[in-house]
């Protein structure tokens, strides 16, 4: 019956621990271990907790009378009642905010951490948001055209990937959008990234490559991705570009204004099995700014429900010196204008 109580209670979400009136760890479930990370489930609340203090026993440190999960049992222990306190201490090398319940249980302490569960998807949370960050590419250039970009997720993990990357001594850079919010759109951004062939100097046939590999994951139609990739020529000095439902780039030609690129693909989905993207190209002049951005910059809206829209961005583009003063009066222009971002916004923009 014994076996039957433990095994029920490490199955439980809320991390739960019972010491005896010595302060003795008699047991801590699973969740109470995954919290505080513990090497052990029994012995002092120094080994569960690893709290950082080396003196003496546990509990006869400098700073053991200090301590918040101590003399919460003892208070407990010796009042004979249950009490319920909001604590902050340290555990490894984090600080932990606990809400916990510590109630007499006979000759035993029961504690209870009502939001350990909370506390451990924020940090896996946090986590994802690391690893994602490492998606990002580099903020300095690779040897190519200068660039600039901003990328603000509205959730702790965004579903945008913006990417920049050398491919035969010509730059390339992807921007993909996918579908959806949160964990899963972050999820699919990562297998964006896993899945887009870094070789392959074209951008449609890497399009239409990433898209037969959406195909094998089987999602239904309301999973999709929207991308546009472009490979910049510097002796040619020309763009290569091809889209997938996404907003197609866009050109701030010095000479003459804003070169309107247009199309109409479908997003890489299991809408049209196997299409085939092509490639166009675009020529450029020196001192020309060529920008990707996803829909959520232009779709992004005011607290009046009116949409930024593609005309505030190209009046930006028009008067800006370079790359870096375009994406620096966007991002301050979309935080005047929205406020709160309801999509992630990401907008890339290179000095050709």
């Amino acid at each position: 019956m014994a076996n039957l109580y433990r095994e029920v209670l490490d199955s439980v979400p809320s991390a739960a621990i019972v010491v005896d009136k010595n302060m003795k760890v008699r047991y801590a479930n699973r969740a109470f271990g995954e919290y505080f990370r513990a090497k052990k489930l029994k012995g002092t609340l120094r080994d569960i907790t690893d709290c950082g203090e080396r003196e003496g026993a546990c509990g006869e440190g400098v700073r053991c009378a200090y301590c918040p999960l101590k003399n919460l049992f003892e208070e407990v222990a010796n009042s004979g009642k249950t009490a319920f306190r909001k604590i902050i201490m340290r555990s490894g090398d984090e600080g932990l905010a606990l809400r916990m319940e510590v109630r007499p249980l006979g000759k035993f302490l029961l504690g209870i951490v009502d939001n350990a569960y909370e506390t451990e998807i924020a940090r896996e949370m946090h986590s994802a948001q690391s690893i994602q960050q490492r998606l990002l590419p580099p903020s300095t250039g690779l040897g190519g055209p200068p660039y600039s970009f901003t990328y603000i997720p509205c959730r702790e993990i965004g579903g945008d990937l913006p990417d920049v990357y050398m491919v035969g001594g010509n730059t390339v850079a992807l921007l993909a959008d996918v579908s959806g919010k949160g964990v899963a759109a972050g999820m699919l951004s990562a297998f964006v990234k896993a899945g887009w062939d870094r070789s392959e100097p074209s951008p449609s046939r890497a399009l239409s490559g990433l898209n037969r590999k959406f195909a094998e994951l089987n999602l239904d139609e309301r999973s999709y991705i929207t991308a546009v990739a472009v490979r910049i020529d510097e002796e040619r000095r020309e763009i290569c570009y091809s889209f997938a439902g996404h907003n197609a780039p866009m050109l701030l030609r010095r000479a003459d204004g804003i070169a309107e690129i247009e199309g109409s693909t479908p997003p890489i989905s299991t809408w049209i099995p196997d299409f085939r993207y092509e490639d166009r190209t675009l020529g450029y002049e020196k001192g020309d700014i060529l920008v990707l951005l996803t829909d959520g910059v232009i779709e992004s809206k005011s607290p009046a429900g009116e949409q930024f829209g593609v005309e505030r961005v190209e009046a930006l583009l028009a008067r800006s010196e370079n790359a870096e003063r375009f994406i620096e009066r966007l991002k301050a222009a979309l935080k005047s204008f929205c406020g709160v971002f309801e999509d992630d916004i990401t907008a890339i923009a290179f000095d050709l």
